[in-house]
């Protein structure tokens, strides 16, 4: 009986010098575990003598019973002290003033963006991209720019050193770009799509940076545009308009959204025009739907002949209209911001009055803003 009872012992010893449950965990294991020492020696009992069996039985079975009576009650008693101690790290005093207000919030260029593409992913288009550097196949002569036209001159356009082969790439202008790349795509796949029997319309949207030289309060030297695209068969004018009227009167959420448009000229379109919103500027605000002012922002128009062309698609057959909004203006007018040079100053109590937080996501079902 020695061997159990110097058993119980060291066993009773380890179960309350253990400190946390990981630590009588391994005590439980080292003595009920498949291999642990009580369990060792119940495996002898059935090589014993039914005289030894009645004798040794009962002495090792109440060795387990007690040994796992203990481990019980140490682990109640250490999971008791790891809450209160919990508890005590978690304490709260009521009488303290609140924490500070959480001070990250989503610039309102990101949430008019994020507007913008719910509408028109509810109107049915996609999302298209490409690079801020173009060249000027992509930016420029693509889009049916003359090779004198001013936009090309160093005072309207960002030009970066020329490379090793002397060509130059520009921060791109506008947008645009994206409207060939995606064209030259939709030509690569039209004999395909023809002999399965389909023609599906382009029907895209192009969020991203552009580049100017320009700044005053509704201008900046880069700025945010999203340009719009829909390429297919008996596209006019009519849908253009439709397309541009149902968007604004969605982003605004108001009746009173007045809007008109301006003959105007692009190189890219043909016709073309320019949209304005009527608000008032008097104030620090800018209030839409009232006063005499128009803020133009968007410029739009029908699909150049010349860029079908160059994309590799029949002008006689495939038709569309384009246009471009300035994320930021719509931002100004939507929110009331009266500069637009704000938006890009970096200072933090702007961005505390105007921003958005994140768990405000917009979606046609809940509301925009």
């Amino acid at each position: 009986m020695t061997d159990i009872s110097q058993l119980e012992a060291d066993l009773t010893a380890a179960v309350a010098a253990a400190q946390d449950v990981a630590a009588l965990e391994a005590v439980r294991v080292a003595a009920l575990g498949k291999s642990g020492s009580i369990s060792e020696l119940l495996k002898t009992l059935g090589a014993m003598s039914p005289d030894e069996r009645r004798e040794r039985g009962p002495a090792i079975n109440g060795l387990r019973d007690r040994i796992g009576g203990a481990i019980a009650s140490r682990k109640a008693a250490l999971e008791a002290a790891e809450l209160d101690a919990k508890l005590a790290s978690e304490r709260v005093d009521l009488t303290l003033p609140p924490p500070p207000e959480r001070r990250g919030a989503v610039h309102p260029t990101m949430q008019v963006l994020d507007e913008m593409i719910a509408i028109f992913a509810e109107m049915g288009f996609g999302l298209a991209e490409g690079p801020d550097i173009e060249d000027d196949f992509h930016n420029f002569t693509a889009l049916n720019f003359p090779p004198k036209h001013p936009a090309r001159e160093m005072h309207d356009t960002f030009w970066l050193p020329e490379d090793e082969r002397g060509e130059r790439k520009v921060l791109r202008t506008h947008t645009s770009p994206v409207q060939v790349r995606v064209m030259q795509k939709l030509n690569e796949k039209l004999p395909a799509w023809i002999a399965n029997g389909q023609e599906p319309p382009i029907r895209v949207i192009v969020p991203g940076r552009t580049y100017r030289s320009d700044s005053d309060a509704t201008h900046t030297p880069m700025f945010h545009q999203m340009e719009g695209l829909v390429i297919g068969k008996d596209i006019h004018m009519g849908h253009l308009k439709w397309t541009v009227d149902t968007f604004i009167s969605r982003f605004f959420e108001t009746p009173s959204v007045e809007t008109r448009f301006r003959p105007h000229h692009f190189p890219f379109t043909e016709p073309s025009a320019e949209l304005d919103v009527r608000c008032d500027r008097s104030g620090g605000d800018v209030k839409i739907g009232q006063g005499d002012d128009w803020m133009e922002v968007v410029g739009c128009g029908m699909v150049h002949p010349n860029i079908l062309r160059t994309c590799g698609l029949d002008p006689d057959v495939w038709q569309g209209f384009a246009f471009g909004f300035g994320i930021d203006r719509l931002g100004m007018l939507k929110y009331g911001m009266p500069d637009l040079r704000d938006m890009f100053s970096a200072d933090v109590r702007w961005l505390e009055h105007y921003g958005f937080s994140a768990f405000a996501a917009p979606n046609p079902a809940t509301g925009l803003s």
